[in-house]
């Protein structure tokens, strides 16, 4: 088992909408030894089969949590420096140091993360991941592997092989 620890930077989704998307970032997370935390309201039930098909037997290895809104997630995970991720974003997320106390934001996928959400840190804070200007956005879960293993290359791969 590789449960996910306090010392290695943790991942949010903001009102996910796509059971295989959160469940790819289960996967995700637990290969990482990264936390993953839940903001509800979700677009489907924990116990989705497209979610655990997605997550395949990676569940167990996760250390998952759910909140019921932003404010128990501020409440839970305030002292981490937040990092919302979004195609609004001003800062590259190759650019950015990134620590072991970040929070990986991403919002749902059909609409991102309320611009509150963005207001609320710096412009170097608010990430996102450069492509070409004719396309809307990448899939979530994709997304969330791009800065997650940017964040993780930098911390040397902390728990990894």
């Amino acid at each position: 088992m590789n449960p996910a620890s306090s010392s290695q930077f943790a991942i949010a989704l903001f009102e996910p909408e796509i059971p295989p998307n959160t469940g790819n970032v289960i996967r995700l997370c637990a290969n990482l030894g990264a936390e993953l935390h839940l903001v509800e309201p979700l677009g489907f039930e924990m116990d989705d089969r497209r979610l655990r098909r997605a997550g395949l037997d990676y569940h167990e290895f996760a250390q998952v949590r759910r909140h019921a809104n932003l404010a128990a997630l501020l409440a839970d995970q305030g002292h981490r420096r937040w990092l919302p991720c979004s195609t609004r974003g001003a800062q590259r997320y190759d650019t950015v140091h990134y620590s072991t106390q970040d929070l990986l934001i991403f919002g749902p996928e059909t609409r991102g993360l309320p611009q509150a959400v963005l207001d609320a840190q710096p412009a170097a804070q608010r990430l996102r991941i450069p492509m070409r200007p004719d396309n809307r956005s990448l899939n979530l879960s994709n997304a969330v592997a791009v800065i997650a293993y940017e964040a993780w290359r930098q911390l040397d791969y902390a728990g990894g092989d």
